[in-house]
């Protein structure tokens, strides 16, 4: 089945050209069927790259999903044209007084500030006090992730000796847990960070399961008991070369920077990369979609 969005979304080409189906919305208003509703808060300021690795992740399942796009109104992005934003991003004030399915907070590069020291931290904290009414699951990633952690759980990140930047080895915890339905006992995943949070802090809170981890990157998966709020530390969603152009793109500005670890053959940045995580990352969204969002939520969302 297909992911709903607007007709003129760049993404929608992309995916097409994929052979992903996508349904525009004029086609999803004539099928007598409720698709979930499910809010990208997108942090990102890449946000058209960022929005279309999501909605690739998004799009392979049997559901229909409608899906829309949320910019933050405290800071705007200076790296998305403005049309852009205000054809296909809302704000928060024009969806508070109504409910989700599902919602996904994405990362942000801003790891090495405090949190109250970035610019629209007031209106996260007010956007995610606000899901624990208005949405029935919600997917934190990476520094989104953090952020979810501190402020739901009191958490603290922790920062690294150096970045974090690479394809690491990760063992699930918990292999009974829906998330993990399908996957290997070893599976890899992207990760680019300045910061961590630690398994112990993770394990003293009662209300936290820990449900994957790896030796070299810590933590990577955490959920609420009550299955309503899920924390990923890395990028399931990166696409094959988003680190290679992160590398580029730091090697550029002449920062010190590690050349991406276990991604380039032979640790060789001229060879394209090898993608070990593909297949993990799409069971990951596909899972906490079917059986955290889909099964789960009330059919009448007024009860959400």
């Amino acid at each position: 089945m297909p992911i709903r969005i607007p007709d003129s979304l760049p993404a929608r080409t992309t995916l097409e050209g994929e052979n992903i189906f996508v349904m525009t919305e004029y086609r999803a208003m004539h099928q007598d069927i409720r698709p979930l509703n499910v809010l990208i808060l997108n942090l990102m300021p890449t946000k058209i790259v960022t929005e279309t690795q999501i909605l690739r992740k998004l799009s392979n399942t049997p559901l229909q999903i409608q899906v829309e796009l949320l910019q933050t109104s405290s800071y705007v992005s200076r790296h998305t044209d403005e049309s852009h934003l205000s054809s296909f991003y809302t704000t928060f004030s024009q969806v508070k007084d109504r409910k989700f399915d599902g919602m996904i907070i994405t990362g942000a590069p801003v790891e090495n500030m405090e949190f109250d020291q970035v610019d629209y931290w007031p209106e996260l904290c007010e956007i995610m006090e606000w899901s624990r009414t208005h949405v029935h699951s919600t997917l934190h990633i990476c520094w989104g992730a953090q952020a979810g952690l501190y402020f739901h759980h009191g958490i603290q990140k922790r920062s690294l000796p150096k970045k974090l930047f690479g394809v690491y080895e990760h063992k699930v915890l918990k292999p009974s847990s829906p998330l993990f339905r399908g996957f290997d006992d070893v599976f890899f995943a992207p990760n680019s960070r300045y910061t961590e949070v630690w398994a112990d802090d993770i394990l003293s809170r009662p209300e936290l399961e820990l449900i994957a981890t790896s030796e070299q990157a810590g933590v990577f998966a955490v959920k609420t008991q009550d299955s309503r709020r899920f924390y990923i530390m890395g990028h399931p969603e990166y696409d094959p070369d988003t680190l290679a152009k992160e590398y580029r793109r730091d090697v550029e500005k002449g920062l010190d920077i590690d050349v991406p670890a276990n991604y380039f053959p032979d640790n060789d940045p001229s060879r394209p990369p090898i993608v070990r995580w593909r297949s993990a990352g799409q069971l990951l969204y596909t899972n906490w979609l079917n059986y955290y969002v889909y099964q789960t939520t009330p059919y009448d969302i007024r009860e959400i």
